[in-house]
């Protein structure tokens, strides 16, 4: 309240109440609230969960849950052989998939990244599988695989080799996943791709003036400067490997002779077929510190080999 003289009078005004103003630390939380709340209703709660609902023998059909301690984990390392299957046929697929499609998608970076005409078309032409639908990729590669009419085995005995069977021989039905999960390195190549663009030039002219060649360029300048790049595919790489699913339901439903029960359809199995969710949820628990363990591995041995600018 303020008073003001008018022709030897005075005139009393009032001033508006000022608004309280939230403070700044605040007005954050208030932002980002829509992404909290959906992190605790979809991520903090289903893991808290499962957590849980590990160690009791809930089977979600309605009769009641009892706690039973750490008896699924005991089960799983103990009375379940098919836990180590699963297991040894993840690490197979992983050990083998995995440096594979790095390798692979690093060298098709390297050749789309080179002064070749049509650059543009083949990057679109080999990223287009990572945005085909899981599904009708799979029932291509089921065409692909057959037996007697399939392209693969169609090349093979044109160069005089015989036919396999891809997806009924244990054998070759791990093998078969495993080709099977390149076709979706486009990804890996577009991020690696982007690495290499980002060297500078300057650093190659340099040591052709000092008499390098194309191998000594590879090995020196542009496999140390990617690695950063390495890194960041061979950890999504790895966590998505242990994940994989949908090829190994789709295409053997985990045969034949289980030589395709990868982890991830294993504990599907128990969850959605036998409705031993306790169960389940002992199994991704037993997963989530797998996959934490060895990121942390990975992450920890970087500091040897991947080098920052």
């Amino acid at each position: 309240m303020t008073a003001q003289s008018v022709g030897g009078g005075q005139v009393t005004t009032t001033r508006p109440p000022r608004r309280r103003r939230l403070p700044r630390w605040l007005i954050g939380y208030v932002f980002i609230s829509p992404w909290l709340l959906a992190f605790v209703a979809f991520e903090a709660y289903p893991i808290l969960s499962g957590f849980y609902h590990s160690f009791t023998d809930w089977t979600a059909t309605g009769r009641a849950e009892r706690f039973v301690g750490l008896d699924n984990y005991v089960e799983a390392f103990t009375r379940d052989p098919l836990f180590w299957k699963a297991v040894s046929n993840t690490i197979y697929f992983i050990g083998v998939s995995v440096p594979l499609g790095i390798i692979a998608a690093f060298a098709l970076a390297m050749m789309l990244n080179s002064k070749i005409s049509g650059t543009t078309l083949y990057r679109t032409i080999y990223y287009l599988p990572s945005v085909v639908p899981a599904v009708a990729a799979v029932i291509v590669w089921i065409f692909i695989f057959e037996t007697r009419r399939g392209i693969l085995n169609f090349g093979l005995e044109l160069v005089g080799l015989p036919a396999i069977r891809w997806l009924s021989d244990p054998a070759w039905a791990m093998p078969a996943l495993i080709i099977m999960s390149l076709w979706s390195i486009g990804a890996s190549m577009i991020i690696f791709l982007a690495g290499l663009q980002g060297i500078p030039q300057e650093l190659y002219e340099a040591a052709e003036v000092d008499g390098a060649n194309g191998w000594h360029n590879l090995w020196r300048i542009t496999v140390p400067l990617m690695t950063p790049t390495i890194f960041f595919n061979l950890v999504m790489s790895l966590v998505a490997a242990f994940q994989a699913f949908n090829n190994a339901f789709i295409m053997t439903n985990g045969g034949p002779n289980n030589a395709t029960l990868l982890y991830m359809l294993h504990l599907y199995n128990n969850a959605f077929r036998y409705f031993r969710m306790g169960y389940a949820s002992a199994l991704a628990v037993v997963l989530f510190i797998i996959v934490f363990g060895l990121t942390l591995f990975v992450y920890r041995s970087s500091k040897r080999w991947v080098y920052y600018s």
